[in-house]
């Protein structure tokens, strides 16, 4: 009853006391932790397949002839690099970590719905279509950068070994390789998130697009330098192939700023919006002269020594009222 009576006086601007505010952060956090513990149980499950999944190309670039799966059965001389744990606690760490890891990637729908949900309220309806259109945007070109590293993680991975001593035996701790690739996937999604960051500073006002497009020369030399050392392959196709879609993406935020830039000129015409408050005009203003007041007639003297009959006092009165 307590609870319904609440919900009925909430404000319908999301206004609420201090205290509302921390009790729904805290019942939005313990369901965005409770989603993650369920992930991370049922991904424990399957931890080998996603470790499988990281190294396989990996494995199969530097010459190897057989999977994660049949690495423990193979005895083969081979000149190719092995995959190693060392310690008897790595195993284990190692699941819990890919298992937590892959609890919070597969939970991400319900912590980012509570999340906004809980900064939602406060944002006007404009400011809410925009979040919208940032998120719709953003899973999409950081999922398109992670493709990018898990496609370039072979070619890298041939060409730093062929540095090695000839005859050597190559080990790679399977922990420092799985830090490489989320590394090497967290750094090519964020790249791919640079045009979006572009737009939303832009949106905020901070940027204008005739600034953004006037900086193609040098966004050009830095995209072009990050490709090549993102993808040290020889091959320039690889090179090509990482820069040539952040270019694609750049001046595609340069047409939206420069768009937008237009679409609010006409807008800042119209004057704000429904639930925007209009600016104050804080400018003084000149004060004009004010003639000054002219002065009562003065009563006349009461030539009978006032009211009283009392001599006569200020102004023909016996006091001074």
């Amino acid at each position: 009853m307590l609870k319904s009576a609440r919900k009925q006086e909430r404000d319908p601007e999301g206004r609420m006391p201090l205290a509302e505010h921390l009790r729904e952060l805290r019942n939005r956090l313990v369901k965005s932790l409770l989603a993650i513990v369920v992930a991370t149980v049922v991904a424990a499950f399957f931890y080998k397949d996603v470790i499988q999944f990281f190294t396989d190309p990996v494995l199969e670039a530097v010459g190897c002839d057989y999977s994660f799966a049949e690495l423990a059965e193979n005895t083969n001389e081979t000149t190719c690099a092995r995959i190693v744990q060392n310690g008897l606690l790595s195993p284990f760490t190692l699941a819990l970590t890919v298992a937590l890891t892959s609890g919070v990637v597969l939970a991400a729908p319900v912590w980012l719905f509570q999340l906004w949900g809980f900064l939602a309220p406060g944002l006007h309806r404009h400011e809410k279509r925009y979040a919208y259109a940032f998120v719709a945007a953003g899973f999409p070109l950081f999922t398109m950068g992670g493709y990018f590293a898990y496609w370039s993680l072979p070619k890298m991975a041939s060409v730093m070994l062929e540095f090695s001593i000839i005859g050597s035996d190559n080990q790679l701790p399977l922990d420092d390789l799985l830090q490489l690739i989320m590394r090497m996937v967290i750094v090519f999604g964020l790249s791919f998130e640079l045009p979006l960051l572009l737009v939303m500073l832009n949106f905020g006002g901070v940027l204008s697009g005739k600034k953004i497009a006037g900086w193609w020369r040098g966004m050009i030399l830095g995209i072009t330098l990050f490709a090549a050392i993102a993808t040290p392959s020889t091959d320039p196709l690889s090179m090509l192939a990482l820069a040539g879609p952040i270019w694609v993406l750049y001046f595609a935020a340069a047409g939206i700023a420069l768009v937008n830039d237009r679409r609010r000129t006409r807008r800042d015409a119209l004057g704000p919006a429904d639930d925007e408050a209009s600016e104050l005009d804080l400018t003084p203003e000149p004060v004009e002269a004010v003639e000054p007041v002219a002065a009562a007639p003065m009563l006349p003297e009461q030539a009978d020594g006032g009211r009283t009959g009392r001599p006569e006092g200020i102004n023909g009165y016996d006091d001074v009222t």
